[in-house]
């Protein structure tokens, strides 16, 4: 095969995102939705994290509170919808299963999009690209737009500019488009639309003269990496078109591991947080199993509403536990060090815990007087099989399998079914 040749069918990288993700996971089971305006809401129904195009053509923004669009929204037929979270995380792992079908690398970067490494001649690559969106549509339901790229960075501004110009229908690769065209967008767009490049770094990028993302592109990488750092070095060459950011099978090297929420009705005694904590111990042992991760210190934390001008309360505890584990009744028991610290009668809008420290599970083997037997019998990992088969709540260690539906749960009250999670919530078909 001639160089050339070659040279076309060099791996690129194809960033496939899911449109409108909440609500398009919505419509998938509920085609009455289909060119309505629809929000989703954030937890205990607080503000749109979710918005349709038509919903964004009402003048609706992200994070807009419900309590002030709510006295409009049957004039403007908006449509409400509190955060489904077993339907989208069941609609992500469909969508992401059907992409490895078409790569042998994927790298799931959050639960609406994924990167792949594709391989062709550039109408292959277009091909490939529309069979994909055709196939996340047809078989899940949802719409989806694909950019390709020889780069990450370049693979996310095409998808953006395939979301966005109708002429690409859904798919973009970027060295198909001519180069006076590319170069034309990148200086219509601000530095701030590229992966990676937050407000803050914006304004120190302006203060240099680089405003647009061409000018960024035509900046001297190593300048800028004795200016800012290496990882604003990587995304000038990536945009040049050379890779520097590698391709990831699972992104599991987290730090740290948060299980808090806000309460839909305020916690007011020590009772009630604890059976807080030995839910989120629970969900954190079997966080931690899945992915084959121990914590050597636990943080749990209480605190009450900043708008609460008569309570001010704010307890933390860390925890170092006896040895990097994963089991739960280790840290429910470390969450529980909070209890002494929690004031009766105040009312508590928020509590969590977090997990630090953590390192592969099995890489040294405790003494035996050291060994835990809830750990050894796989626990975490029986907890997290269970709840993913029969939904959370169905199963709990000492206080967090208490039954009663407690106050502190988060309020959905405009909950859609649970379409693929729930044997209650099936969807029916009836012929007739």
């Amino acid at each position: 095969m001639s160089r050339p040749a070659l040279m076309h069918r060099m791996q690129e990288i194809a960033h496939v995102d899911i449109n409108c993700f909440y609500a398009s996971a919505e419509r998938a089971f509920n085609p009455a939705l289909e060119g309505k305006p629809l929000i989703v809401l954030s937890n205990n129904d607080g503000c749109a994290v979710t918005r349709s195009p038509e919903a964004k053509k009402l003048g609706i923004g992200l994070g807009d509170p419900w309590f002030k669009l709510a006295p409009r929204a049957k004039e403007w037929g908006l449509i409400a919808l509190s955060s489904n979270y077993e339907l989208y995380g069941d609609i992500s792992s469909r969508v992401m299963e059907l992409l490895r079908r078409y790569s042998a690398w994927q790298e799931v970067y959050s639960i609406d999009e994924a990167f792949l490494g594709v391989r062709g001649q550039p109408e292959e690559l277009l091909q490939l690209g529309r069979t994909i969106k055709d196939a996340c549509r047809r078989n899940v339901g949802v719409p989806v737009c694909v950019g390709i790229a020889r780069t990450k960075t370049l693979a996310k501004l095409a998808n953006k500019w395939a979301k966005h110009n109708p002429a690409f229908a859904g798919v973009c690769r970027w060295d198909s488009v001519p180069q006076a065209e590319r170069d034309a967008l990148m200086a219509r767009l601000s530095v701030m639309e590229i992966w990676g490049v937050a407000t803050r770094l914006t304004k120190r990028l302006n203060a240099m003269g680089i405003f647009s993302i061409l000018d960024l592109v035509r900046a001297d990488p190593v300048a800028l990496r004795d200016k800012f750092s290496v990882v604003m070095m990587r995304t000038v060459l990536e945009l040049q078109g050379t890779p520097c950011i590698p391709m990831e099978e699972e992104r599991i090297g987290r730090d740290q591991l948060i299980f808090s929420r806000s309460f839909s009705t305020p916690i007011t005694n020590a009772a009630q947080l604890r059976q807080v904590l030995s839910v989120y111990g629970q969900m954190a042992s079997a966080r931690l199993a899945k992915h084959h991760l121990q914590a050597k210190l636990l943080t749990a934390f209480a605190a009450t509403s900043v708008y609460n001008p008569n309570d001010k309360s704010f307890p933390a505890v860390n925890v170092k536990l006896p040895m990097p584990t994963a089991d739960p009744v280790l840290l429910t028991r470390a969450a529980h060090a909070l209890i002494p610290k929690i004031k009766e009668g105040v009312r508590y809008a928020k509590a969590g815990i977090m997990v630090t420290d953590l390192r592969p599970s099995g890489n040294q083997k405790p003494l035996e007087i050291f060994e835990n037997r809830h750990e050894e019998r796989g626990i975490g990992s029986l907890l997290e099989e269970v709840s993913k088969r029969y939904g959370r709540g169905s199963i709990g260690l000492g206080h967090a399998g208490i039954k009663g539906g407690p106050d502190w749960s988060m309020r959905r009250d405009m909950l859609s079914p649970r379409y693929t999670t729930n044997w209650d919530e099936l969807p029916l078909v009836k012929a007739s």
